[in-house]
């Protein structure tokens, strides 16, 4: 009796998969890269205000390292700006490692958050947003698709899931206004 050629491929692909032979360090092959996110859906939003960030981008270029890292692990930038072009976001993630794993915090820089917001800006309305830095963000960040720690080809996708401060400008006016920081998003890689 012969064996179909079919079912001998699926009993080695379960074979490979059982042994994590496929997916070694969390990522395969067909696994890196944005995964279908879109390249503009980063928002941070109130009733008063709405930005929407896009065309995100990432650089290792370690500039918020952990000292904890292990080696060939090196901090990595995320830029972006509005879809308007008036404003812009800057992120760090000091292990870029650990971004796929689940519960990785907000925060700002010199701090021990997973994902470091080091600036957002952006203008509505008439007036001018930056980031309150006298109140640190809260929530999540989840990374998908990343390889060899965010620095891949294929680039990766973000998740942020939180609230931050601004501080608004309106004429002589300054206030402070609490958003919602939300969406997923693809993020290239950028060339050094």
């Amino acid at each position: 009796m012969s064996h179909s050629r079919s079912r001998s491929t699926s009993s080695l692909l379960v074979a490979l998969v059982s042994s994590g032979a496929l997916g070694a360090g969390g990522c395969g092959d067909d696994d890196c890269g944005p995964g279908g996110a879109p390249a503009a859906g980063l928002m941070v939003s109130s009733a008063e205000v709405s930005l929407v960030y896009g065309g995100l981008s990432a650089l290792a270029g370690n500039d918020c390292p952990d000292p904890d890292a292990p080696a060939g692990v090196v901090s990595v930038s995320i830029e972006g700006r509005t879809t308007d072009d008036t404003g812009f976001v800057t992120l760090c993630i000091p292990r870029p490692d650990r971004l796929m794993e689940a519960g990785r915090t907000l925060g700002l820089p010199l701090s021990t958050a997973d994902v470091q917001i080091f600036d957002l800006t952006g203008t509505a309305g008439g007036c001018t947003y930056a980031l309150d830095t006298t109140r640190p963000p809260l929530g999540t960040a989840t990374g998908t698709g990343v390889c060899s720690n965010g620095n891949d080809p294929a680039g990766f996708a973000i998740e942020l899931d939180g609230n931050v401060s601004l501080r608004r400008t309106c004429g002589q006016t300054i206030d402070q206004v609490a958003v919602a920081l939300a969406g997923r998003v693809a993020v290239s890689l950028r060339a050094q």
